[in-house]
């Protein structure tokens, strides 16, 4: 994959110069959904697909970006000094994003770039296909100019920076941060109010993790991911008036029952208690997890999915179809929506002798229901963003 990106940035941009080569991850998260900008859990794992980036300095101020993946695009020029976002700069807006981001902090680009990009993430699965590209821009930037002093946890919160304040997506920090310090065959369990993480291992001896996408994105996911995180800023804040929280998950299931009336809408009560019952669900999944207890762990996945349906509202059809034909099949253990939701993926943990029927039942019996072909991916954990050898 690499070899065929560096001849097509040789091709574009020419053969001679220090041209160096990365990669970004993108993520599934096993359980935590929604609870990264309320203040809770979140347990994601990075994966083996991702972005990949050729790229080099130039002698000038001028950005060159191509994309395998929009090709049809060709190559989009701009300039170190017209980072500013643009339509027209379709996907370019996120490395443009994470660039501003780099100045904006004091961390001045001398220099434009070629860069050359592949990434073999979906387009709209929820795989994280933007965090991957925002990422693997922030560790290229980090690496061609020397930044040494810029922590790769600083690499996701500029990422994340970059798509709230320049992109005008108000995601939390765990897509970034799961691309930047993801760890083969290990999930993170961050706690997103602190940044304080720890690797646990995912060990399925008997098991895989299965991804569906559902190859269907619905238009209104970003301004209903806005809303829903609007919806919970004010239930904080109601909730303030008689608790001295600071997050909606510094509570406990008994003390969002004892308080929730005192938010006044009954939809931002639903928000929040999926937001305080998620949090909760993550912590319990991962002692499960760390006690072997693989089955317990897939009963919350499957609460966690019934609570993003009916209580945060972020399914779909065509994902609730996904996940009840999952649950009607022996050997899944759990299964559940991930990502920001609206369409893109499920992710399911399998035994081993039932995956192929897994991708069979479910595979017929969504294309009989929907008309849709899903796509099955059986994915490996694997490294953050790096440099390529």
């Amino acid at each position: 994959m690499t070899e065929k990106l560096m001849e097509t940035f040789q091709n574009l941009f020419g053969a001679d110069g220090d041209i160096r080569t990365y990669f970004a991850p993108g993520r599934v998260n096993l359980i935590g959904e929604h609870t990264d900008y309320n203040g809770g859990h979140v347990f994601p794992c990075a994966l083996t697909l991702g972005t990949y980036a050729v790229a080099r300095k130039r002698d000038d101020r001028v950005l060159r970006f191509y994309s395998e993946n929009f090709a049809s695009l060709g190559v989009i020029e701009t300039s170190l000094d017209d980072l500013v976002p643009d339509e027209k700069a379709d996907w370019t807006n996120y490395p443009k994003g994470v660039m501003w981001t780099f100045e904006k902090r004091g961390y001045k680009l001398p220099q434009g770039m070629d860069i050359a990009i592949y990434g073999d993430i979906p387009n709209g699965s929820g795989l994280s296909s933007s965090a991957s590209l925002e990422v693997l821009t922030g560790i290229v930037l980090k690496d061609m100019f020397g930044f040494d002093e810029i922590t790769m946890p600083e690499i996701a919160q500029i990422g994340q920076y970059s798509e709230n304040n320049f992109n005008g997506c108000n995601c939390g920090i765990m897509d970034q941060f799961a691309s930047a310090m993801g760890k083969k065959d290990n999930a993170i369990f961050l706690d997103t109010n602190t940044l304080e993480y720890e690797y646990a291992p995912v060990v399925l001896p008997d098991a895989k993790i299965v991804i569906t996408n559902s190859k269907v994105k619905h238009s209104l996911v970003d301004s209903a991911y806005n809303d829903r995180r609007s919806e919970c800023e004010t239930a904080l804040e109601e909730l303030k008036s008689e608790m001295p929280i600071v997050t909606l998950d510094d509570l406990t299931e008994a003390e969002f029952e004892a308080h929730k009336d005192t938010i006044k809408d009954p939809v931002r009560q639903l928000r929040a208690k999926h937001a305080v019952y998620e949090n909760q669900r993550t912590i319990r999944a991962v002692a499960a997890l760390k006690a072997n207890n693989i089955e317990e762990f897939g009963k919350l996945m499957n609460e966690s999915h019934i609570s993003l349906k009916n209580d945060y509202e972020v399914s779909c059809e065509e994902i609730d179809i996904l996940v009840d034909l999952a649950w009607e099949i022996p050997g899944v253990i759990g299964s559940r929506i991930t990502g920001g939701g609206f369409g893109g993926c499920t992710v399911s943990i399998v035994k081993n002798d039932a995956v192929d029927t897994f991708i069979e039942k479910v595979g017929n019996g969504y294309k009989e229901q929907t008309g849709n072909t899903a796509e099955f991916y059986v994915v490996e954990v694997g490294d953050g963003a790096h440099r390529l050898s």
